[in-house]
Formats: C-alpha cells, structure tokens, sequence
C-alpha cells in the first residue's frame, strides 16, 4: 500500500502525456506482448472456444457450465508458485535461468497438451476432454505465475502499468484473435480438430520470445533477508535440524506472513476486495458463446464481432488504461473500471429482445471489451503493487487466484440460471455482482487518502 499513498502524494500528473505513451517503446514493454500472447493463447482454448466445441457436439448448457471449473486451476497455482519461486530446474537453470527456464517448460507443456486434444472427441470421450483441458489449465497456470513475476521484476513500480498494458494486449491478441477467432473460423472450414493442431503450433510464439529475452534481476530487501534468515537459525539451535521445515516456512509462510506484516489490518480487506473486482465479467463470460449462438449468429459472425473487431476495442481499452495509471496513478482509473463493467454486463440483457442484430451486437461487444480491457490493466498494476520482489511469483499468484477463485466457483452454475431463468435474468444477475467492488474502490481510495493526510501531518 506504501507505493499506493506515495503516488497520491502528487498533487499534479505523474507523467506528461507523451511520457505516459512513449513507455510502450521500452523493449522489455514490447518483449510482454508477446510473452501476454502466449498467456492468452490457451485460456479460451479451454474456456469460451471449448464450450463451443462442447455446444457443436450437443454437450448440454448444464454441463457446459460446469467446464467452467476448469478454470478453477488457475485460481489455486498460488499452492505450487511457492515451488516455482525457489526451486531451480537442472540444467535450463544455467542455460536460461531461473524465471525463463521455467517459462519455457510450460509452454511446451500447452502445447503439448494442446495437440493431445486435437486427437480427441468431446462426443465419444467428454471426460477424457475434460482432463485434456485441465492439463493444458494447469501448464497455462504455471506460465501465468513465470510470466506475472517476470512481469513485476523486469521494470520499476511505475511501469507496471505499461507492462500490464502490453500483456493485456498480447493476452487479448492471443486469447480472442487466435485462441478464439482463428480457431472458430479453421473450425468452421476445416474441423475442430486441425483448429487445435493449429493452435498447439501457435504455441511456439512464446517459446521463441522466452529464447531471446534476459532474466530480470530479483531484488531482495535487507529486512526480507533478515526476517528468513531468523527461521533458519531457529530451525539450525532446534535438536533435530529439519531442512524441509525450513524450506516450507521461507517459501510458503514467509511469503504470506510478509504481505499480512506490511498491510497489518487492512491485508483481509485487501484479500475480499481482490476476490471481488473482477468477479462481475468472469461470471458473464462462460456463457457469452452459447448466448450469441441462441441468438442465431454464426461462428463466423462470433469471430469477426466478439474475436476481431472487439479485440481492438479490448486493445484500446488496456493501452489507455496503462496510460491513464502512469499519468493518474492506480485507484480513480480503477474505479472507473468497475463502473463500466458492470455497466455493460446490463446491456447484455437489451440483446434478449432484439434478437439477431448485427448492429446492436457490435455496439455492446464493443463497450464490454473496451471496459474489460481498462478494468484487467488497472487491476493489475494494483496487484503488482501490492507484492513483494522478494517473493514474487508466490505473492502474485495468491492475488490472482483469490481474484479468479469466486467468479470460476460462482460461474460454475452460470448454466442452471439461464436454464431456469433466462438470459435476461443471467446478465442483471452479473451486473449486480459488480456493486460490492464499487464501493471497495471507494473505501481504498478514502483509506489512502486519509494515510496520506496522517503521513503529512506527521
């Protein structure tokens, strides 16, 4: 939160306009996107663009909606981060480093996955599928915990933003341009099956950006040191010297104990409110394909919309709200965020009634993505603040989870409320889940300010 109130302490702009823009020319800002493409790349894979693939097999809503917690996988990778911060894989390790040598094992892993499932069918082996898919989540998750720390230590504090900018720009590329609309459209002319094979192959986009790119430098604060450096020479005086003990307390309970020590009352506060900032367009976004198809567009019309046109939306609305944190700071840009999209989870429910409207689908595909690209840029650069380099991986990934967790658990049920409800229902439903993050916004953006006042009057 130190970074937080230190960033309201300017009364003015941070950055110049042109300053705010020109950080997205840094290499390391370029290097993101690419490593964000290959984030983004299997998501829908196992998301949206599956449940399509479910729904052309005659897979029902009901069970389609529980292939939500699939996502659930990334929503608990803070249980092995702590693996991934401190265990040195043989021989990548001097080759390519730490953070870069795991990267690269995961996404050969997708891919990996990713071409097993082209091998299979939903039809005749939906369960089969369903591991297939939780693979491929679990390999795309251990990327998410390499990448978001590579992230964090590349660049300072202030080019967080940028960074998550240029990640959410490379996600949504890889994520809604390939991942989603170049599959539905070798879907739609070839099968689901060379639509996987291809994907599998997109993969090595970031298995070449990992070879070209250096391993960030760690930095460790001198109390950190000292805070581990107190367990082990606890457990060195214990009788029996137990080296794993030791391990686990300063890579699992140190990571933790450290966030709980510099946020003191607030930490539990902090922890519910990342649970529910984007639990509002998580939950709409498992049922969104199988919507557009009852409302009688084409898997082309679905691509060139939701995949391509929307992802420029989604393009805009991540760039400009990386540029609006490096000039304003985190916490009013957030807001904004939040506000939006539950907004435009409200306009979903007017499609109901107009059917297969072209015009009117474009118009709120649109807002929803530029919403949800602002909302993912902000809400990262807050979520980077609030980490410790020392521990990375761990820390981020704990914030991440407990950002995804709620909504994968809650949109789980997605299908039996447009089954028993309708769509309309569904959309107003979602909407509303967004309030309780408004006003948290609110309430962190008094806080600050009134740790601000208190730290200039003493």
């Amino acid at each position: 939160m130190t970074n937080l109130v230190n960033a309201y302490k300017h009364s003015k702009p941070l950055h110049s306009w042109r300053e705010s823009f020109a950080v997205y020319l840094k290499p390391r800002v370029i290097a993101m996107f690419f490593l964000g493409f290959s984030a983004g790349l299997p998501f829908l894979l196992v998301f949206s663009t599956l449940t399509l693939w479910l729904k052309d097999e005659g897979v029902s809503k009901s069970m389609i909606g529980f292939f939500a917690w699939v996502g659930i996988t990334y929503s608990i990778k803070f249980f092995w981060a702590p693996v991934i911060d401190r265990i040195n894989l043989p021989l990548l390790e001097k080759k390519l480093g730490h953070r870069r040598s795991w990267m690269l094992v995961a996404m050969l892993s997708i891919a990996a996955g990713l071409f097993f499932m082209s091998t299979l069918s939903p039809k005749e082996s939906l369960t089969v599928v369903a591991l297939a898919a939780v693979w491929v989540a679990f390999s795309s998750a251990t990327q998410d915990i390499v990448i978001d720390a590579y992230r964090i230590e590349a660049m300072k504090t202030e080019y967080q933003a940028a960074m998550a900018g240029a990640y959410q720009a490379g996600w949504r590329v890889g994520a809604s341009l390939v991942g989603s609309a170049v599959a539905l459209y070798l879907a739609q002319l070839y099968s689901w099956h060379i639509a996987y094979v291809a994907m599998g192959c997109f993969a090595f986009v970031g298995i070449i950006t990992v070879l070209l790119i250096s391993e960030p430098e760690r930095v460790i604060t001198q109390q950190t040191i000292a805070n581990e450096q107190r367990v082990i020479d606890y457990i060195e005086r214990s009788n029996k010297p137990n080296h794993f003990i030791a391990w686990f307390i300063g890579a699992v309970i140190c990571p933790f104990a450290d966030f709980f020590r510099r946020n003191g009352k607030s930490a539990l506060t902090i922890l519910l409110f990342i649970g529910l900032y984007r639990i509002s367009d998580i939950a709409l976004a498992i049922m969104a394909n199988p919507f557009y198809a009852d409302m009688g567009f084409s898997k082309i019309e679905i691509a060139n919309v939701t995949k391509i046109y929307g992802l420029f939306m989604t393009l805009a609305g991540a760039l400009i709200g990386g540029v609006f944190v490096v000039r304003y700071s985190i916490l009013k840009p957030m807001l904004a965020g939040a506000v939006m999209v539950a907004i435009t989870n409200l306009l979903y429910a007017t499609m109901v009634s107009k059917g297969h409207d072209l015009a009117w689908f474009t118009l709120i595909v649109s807002a929803d993505n530029f919403s949800g690209g602002f909302a993912a840029s902000t809400f990262i650069a807050y979520l980077s603040s609030l980490t410790n380099t020392a521990y990375t991986a761990t820390q981020y990934a704990l914030f991440s989870s407990i950002m995804t967790l709620p909504a994968k658990v809650i949109s789980g049920f997605s299908g039996i409320i447009v089954d028993s409800a309708g769509y309309s229902a569904f959309f107003i439903y979602t909407a509303s889940l967004g309030i309780p993050a408004i006003l948290m916004v609110l309430w962190l953006i008094r806080s600050n300010t009134k740790k601000l006042a208190e730290s200039d009057s003493g």
